[in-house]
């Protein structure tokens, strides 16, 4: 079997696609392509290289009696040789021999380009793992200027526990913030904290709320504040307790947590 199809059924049988191939032998996946299509070949170190990845002899990859350099190749073949030498910048990897369910306990895959890591602890331009750190992330723990995780951390953050410039979560934190619990700069959602906050309970400097709002200017059913608009009112220069404010709630919404109560009271009293 000649190199190129040999390439082609090695890779196959390891389920991995071209820019996979190309990412563990530091080539594009447009050379891994031409290979492919027979149109150029290898260097020997990467030959080398590719038969100690697939764990075969170089002659058994290259097929011995078939190898040849296409003899129309060589300015192409040259010119290739020439960008990737141009190209290359700072590049560094680990990749643990230590393996779980396939996967590298640890990948290690960063440098000056596009590099992507994929274990159970992945750090690389492009990060996927349980716990993956990157420019862009995504795995139960994520941290990046991008991250996707159970618990995400970074500019721009998706996830159960979300802390970002930007995020969105169950409980989020940031400078703009939306989740079931928000504390940002702008904080949207059931129970708010911020500069300007918006929910079903808010709190903040400008706090509208579907029901209870506390803060500076308080828009709600109930509001309590400075400056209030709303059903039920009590303002700050006034005296009013806590037994009040909690009675009016339960009057208006009985049934509400007593949790939210207690932050409601801790926001008015504080």
């Amino acid at each position: 079997m000649e190199f190129n199809n040999k390439l082609m059924e090695l890779r196959k049988e390891k389920g991995w696609s071209q820019e996979e191939l190309g990412n563990q032998i530091n080539v594009s996946r447009q050379t891994v392509s031409k290979w492919e299509l027979g149109q150029t070949t290898p260097e020997m170190n990467k030959l080398i290289e590719i038969s100690r990845l697939f764990q075969i002899t170089v002659d058994e990859l290259i097929g011995a009696d078939s190898w040849h350099e296409p003899k129309t190749d060589y300015r192409e073949r040259e010119t290739e040789q020439a960008v990737e030498r141009k190209s290359k910048k700072p590049h560094y990897e680990y990749i643990s021999e230590k393996k779980i369910k396939g996967s590298p306990l640890v990948h290690v895959n960063i440098g000056v380009g596009s590099y992507k890591a994929k274990g159970i602890i992945a750090i690389g331009n492009t990060a996927t793992g349980l716990v993956a750190v990157g420019m862009a992330a995504k795995g139960l723990v994520a941290v990046g200027l991008a991250s996707l995780g159970l618990i995400s951390i970074g500019l721009c953050t998706v996830g159960l526990l979300a802390l970002g410039q930007l995020s969105v979560g169950c409980v989020a934190i940031g400078g703009v913030a939306t989740g079931v619990l928000a504390f940002g700069g702008i904080a949207v959602g059931v129970v708010t904290l911020g500069g300007l906050s918006v929910g079903v309970y808010s709190a903040g400097g400008m706090a509208i709320a579907s029901r209870v709002a506390v803060g500076g200017s308080a828009n709600a059913p109930i509001a309590i504040g400075d400056t209030v608009q709303g059903v039920v009112t009590f303002l700050s220069s006034e005296a009013f307790t806590k037994e009040e404010v909690r009675a009016a709630i339960l009057s208006r919404y009985p049934g509400t947590w007593d949790i939210i109560i207690k932050l409601i009271l801790l926001f008015a009293f504080s």
